[in-house]
């Protein structure tokens, strides 16, 4: 391939982290929040650079490794995965695409957020149009993506699913994109993005949230998702979901999706629960490869995210 979106297997040089502090929404546990991303950064570090972008030296005054690369810039929150630049290769070189960040349709603030990546790294190309990383997944061919996060009105309205289609297919050089129109988890808060429900984890094969009680509320909607996966012709693995967590009387939207790819490596959330180890095992089944690095991911979905959600890859050195 010429021109392709990166799919996260391919060699990476650095994952992104924003660490948080007093000033984000980690305040109601930032002490367990800092402990956790530390726990990614060290996990990380083992096979690749780390980029630890923070704006207190005090929470990440304890981190060191030859592998961290350290800068100091303000953030309104740590969501790297949906700020984050894009990764293409365009004429066998990788180009950075930034898009508009605008805290999933103007549910937050963004304006910090929204510059980091322009700041930090040498952009190609930018765009006026919103698009989050988690919103999208690829296997460098084929994009995913759900239509109620690509069509809520806050974001690119006017555009009709049309338009964003032939725009993403240009702009990211992908054949063709899957919509998903059913699917999403409770207490998530980014319009159902589609690394939290389905993931390519090869160029043929996708893992997904399936639901096997009854009577739980994500049970028809998944149902109705792993139909339309279905249809798309690739290889499906399910995933189960963990037993429901519970923070301040609402559900939290865990995940086990929600995993990243490094190199050599997976990181995969758990979360205390009993199906933890089938995920662990299935995980080791799917990505003979590479370690399968467990992470505890109960403070992570306090504020909505797991895993995936706060780290972005790069694949080249384009810091600037």
């Amino acid at each position: 391939m010429k021109n392709y979106l990166i799919p996260e297997w391919e060699k990476q040089e650095f994952i992104q982290l924003v660490f948080p502090h007093k000033n984000t929404d980690w305040e109601c546990c930032l002490k367990d929040a800092v402990n956790t991303f530390s726990e990614i950064a060290y996990a990380i570090a083992q096979y690749e650079k780390v980029l630890i972008c923070y704006e207190d030296e005090n929470t990440i005054s304890h981190l060191k490794h030859k592998n961290f690369i350290f800068r100091k810039i303000q953030n309104n929150d740590t969501w790297a995965r949906d700020f984050g630049a894009i990764s293409v290769k365009k004429e066998n070189s990788i180009k950075l695409l930034d898009f508009k960040f605008n805290g999933w349709g103007l549910k937050f603030p963004a304006n910090l957020d929204n510059q980091i990546s322009r700041t930090l790294f040498h952009i190609d190309k930018s765009y006026n149009f919103v698009l989050e990383g988690g919103s999208i997944d690829t296997n460098g061919k084929t994009l995913l993506t759900t239509s109620k996060c690509l069509l809520e009105p806050n974001r690119n309205y006017p555009l009709t699913k049309e338009e964003i289609d032939d725009f993403l297919k240009k702009e990211l050089f992908v054949d063709e994109i899957i919509w998903l129109n059913h699917g999403f988890l409770e207490g998530d808060d980014t319009d159902s993005h589609i690394d939290t429900l389905a993931r390519f984890v090869n160029e043929n094969t996708i893992v997904y949230c399936k639901c096997n009680n009854k009577n739980d509320i994500h049970y028809k909607e998944l149902a109705k998702m792993e139909e339309e996966l279905k249809k798309t012709g690739f290889d499906l693995i399910p995933l189960p979901l963990p037993k429901p967590k519970i923070w301040e009387n609402h559900r939290l939207p865990a995940t086990y999706a929600n995993f990243l790819i490094i190199n050599d490596a997976v990181l995969l959330p758990v979360y205390d629960d009993s199906k933890d180890r089938y995920v662990y095992d299935l995980f080791c089944e799917i990505f003979p490869n590479r370690n399968i690095i467990p992470i505890n991911a109960n403070t992570l979905i306090k504020q909505h995210g797991s895993i995936h959600c706060v780290t972005k890859e790069y694949y080249s050195d384009c810091l600037i």
